[in-house]
């Protein structure tokens, strides 16, 4: 039995599948104007692994997750950059998948883009105005009115009264309540439009997520998820326009991940602590990011330091070490172990990574046991194990020397090393201790590590 923490309910419960056996999600994606930063990463990562356990156990999994191509942001960087809106999402929607691609998140089943879903919105706003829970203003805009829906406030436990307390309305909006919120927005001079029975314009950001979410998944699914910056008002005006729409419960389930902080502060550009992907996997491989956003639970706060990823590292480290030198015997070959329940137990508590990957560690031990004790094939046995279980993490993919040797960065090339490890060892042939200690001292210098053992001589970047 897997139990999911449901932000709605704010308590866990047992996870029931509208349709048995198939499983459908819904994530909200980026909104492409720069490149995706830690925080992105958290959520590509945690759902990734979610949509991962979920297909473990046997579920179908239909996951969906957008790209926000026209926004206010999106148009403000283009007119910065001088360039045409498409150009700029089209550059960072590539970035994304490069980032995503390295960080082992597979592609979901679709990825819808808001500009594709026009007709869509459109629809479901007019259905909105029909049933008379959103209305055109005199500006051109269209808006949604908050105290139609009296359920609103359900998500985030945010009462309306409480939010229309001191609210005050922007003297160029015509809403009729502080609280209402933009479903289209009236195009200015030379902005991006789309014609619509209101005027030509460009939909609110809350709505494109509703009407995609719905056309690729039906009036209701099983789990929406999204950053934790999400819930109000963008998840709470969802369900919303949502449920007044179509006369059904959106989602059954919602997942919130936790935030991300930097030195135990709030990751922000004003606080010159921000972040890209891509700017950390200079310094990092992939696969120690990811680890080190793996190794919290999804909810948890994450604190984001040179130290924490550093660690990350030496774990991840451990674990490939059980590995290095064996060759795991097949999978088929491999029945379930006390290992992989004690994962599943893990995991079905809310996909809880920390205690799966407490796991990993028991099996990597495991595996350094059978060695000491000369039982390769039970070593090759263990290690199948601990290959199988990792992959449910999209961890330990990757060939074990591929991994010690080709850390993010490095001054000396694999052939610049393999000649010096050479040049070591002729010292030593030559019992010329000293020059084979300066020939080690250099390597470390440039962040290469050499292991000495009875088979010869291996190195992995530090």
């Amino acid at each position: 039995m897997i139990r999911i923490y449901n932000t709605l309910t704010q308590q866990k419960e047992e996870f029931r599948p509208i349709e048995p056996g198939k499983v459908r999600i819904y994530v909200c994606g980026m909104t492409v104007y720069d490149y995706c930063h830690l925080g992105h990463a958290r959520v590509l990562v945690a759902f990734d692994v979610v949509t991962r356990y979920l297909r473990h156990r046997g579920f179908e999994v239909n996951y969906v997750r957008n790209i926000t191509d026209i926004d206010d942001k999106i148009l403000r960087r283009a007119e910065e950059n001088g360039e045409p809106y498409n150009e700029l999402t089209g550059r960072m929607i590539q970035a994304m998948h490069e980032d995503e691609a390295r960080l082992g998140v597979l592609s979901p089943n679709e990825e819808p883009r808001a500009t594709a879903y026009i007709d869509e919105i459109i629809a479901m706003i007019h259905k909105l105005i029909h049933g008379g829970h959103a209305y055109a203003a005199d500006n051109g805009d269209v808006y949604f009115a908050v105290d139609s829906f009296d359920g609103y406030g359900k998500l985030s436990k945010k009462k309306l009264d409480d939010l229309l307390a001191g609210a005050r309305v922007d003297v160029q909006e015509a809403k009729r309540s502080p609280a209402d919120f933009a479903l289209w927005k009236a195009a200015k001079a030379g902005e991006v439009s789309w014609p619509s029975p209101w005027g030509d314009g460009r939909p609110g950001w809350h709505i494109e997520c509703s009407a995609m979410s719905t056309s690729c998944l039906g009036d209701t699914f099983d789990i929406h998820g999204g950053g934790p910056d999400l819930l109000f008002p963008h998840h709470e005006n969802e369900i919303a326009q949502s449920e007044c729409a179509t006369g059904h419960t959106f989602v059954n389930t919602w997942m919130h991940a936790g935030a991300i902080r930097v030195n135990k502060e709030k990751m922000s550009k004003s606080l010159g602590n921000f972040f890209t992907i891509r700017e950390i996997m200079e310094t990092y491989p992939a696969e120690v990011v990811r680890y080190f956003l793996v190794s919290s639970h999804y909810r948890s706060q994450v604190d984001y330091s040179e130290e924490n990823l550093a660690e990350a590292g030496r774990t991840l480290t451990r674990l490939y070490h059980a590995l290095r030198g064996i060759v795991p015997a097949k999978a088929a070959d491999v029945p379930e172990t006390e290992h992989d329940r004690r994962f599943a137990e893990a995991m079905d508590d809310d996909f809880n990574t920390a205690g799966a990957i407490a796991v990993l560690h028991a099996v990597a031990n495991e595996i350094n046991q059978h060695r000491r004790d000369g039982s390769e094939e039970e070593a090759k046995r263990s290690a199948a194990v601990l290959v199988r279980l990792g992959s449910v993490l999209g961890l330990l993919q990757q060939n074990p020397e591929a991994f010690f040797q080709g850390g993010a960065g490095g001054e000396l090339s694999a052939d610049n090393i393999e000649a010096l490890i050479q040049a070591r060892a002729d010292a030593r042939k030559a019992k010329d201790f000293a020059e084979a200690d300066r020939i080690r001292d250099q390597l470390a210098e440039k962040g290469v590590i050499l292991d000495d053992s009875r088979e010869g001589t291996s190195w992995r970047r530090a």
